[in-house]
């Protein structure tokens, strides 16, 4: 395998990654369930089969990602060999957390490393800040990003209804960072 080459994204990176392949396709989603009774509420994820694959458009359009480029408080950009392969943004939550906004591997890299090589570069640039801290935020129906998370030990911690620009719901996930 061709190592990874991790580092600040710069302007010039921009058109390799608006070419970037940011669909999925998937045989899964979660499905929420909800029990509302006097006293309780009770939600709950359940994964389920879909009849037929499924095309998952990114959550937000690529255009508004890397105009905000600057905006964000990391922007990182992967590379193998020398093509760019990857990126992934973050942002600061009150200096305590850093919440990855965006993490997108090109298709033909996919299943090679990249996406845990930049959570890993992510989480040092967080730990030498003092974050202790990392927010993932996925789509419902992103199978892969899900579980991506379960492996690398982030914790399911929540959800928003209509938290995306498509209006999906996004699940949250956290990990500490020691």
């Amino acid at each position: 395998m061709a190592a990874i080459d991790i580092r600040p994204v710069v302007s010039n990176d921009f058109a390799a990654l608006r070419q970037f392949s940011h669909r999925i396709e998937t045989i899964h989603t979660w499905q929420m369930e909800n029990n509302i009774g006097q006293g309780v509420i009770q939600v709950g994820f359940k994964r389920i089969r879909l009849p037929r694959s499924f095309d998952l458009e990114y959550p937000r359009p690529v255009e508004m990602i890397l105009d905000h480029w600057k905006e964000r408080d990391l922007f990182l950009v992967a590379r193998m060999e020398t093509n760019r392969c990857a990126y992934l943004s973050i942002d600061l939550i009150e200096n305590q957390s850093g919440r990855i906004v965006d993490l997108v591997v090109d298709e033909p890299y996919r299943r090679q490393g990249v996406a845990t090589a930049l959570i890993i570069a992510a989480q040092d640039w967080l730990k030498s800040h003092g974050i202790s801290q990392m927010i993932l935020e996925v789509s419902l129906k992103n199978e892969a990003a899900i579980a991506l998370a379960e492996k690398l030990g982030f914790v399911f911690s929540g959800f928003m209804d209509g938290f995306f620009h498509s209006r999906e719901i996004a699940l949250f996930f956290t990990l500490s960072i020691r």
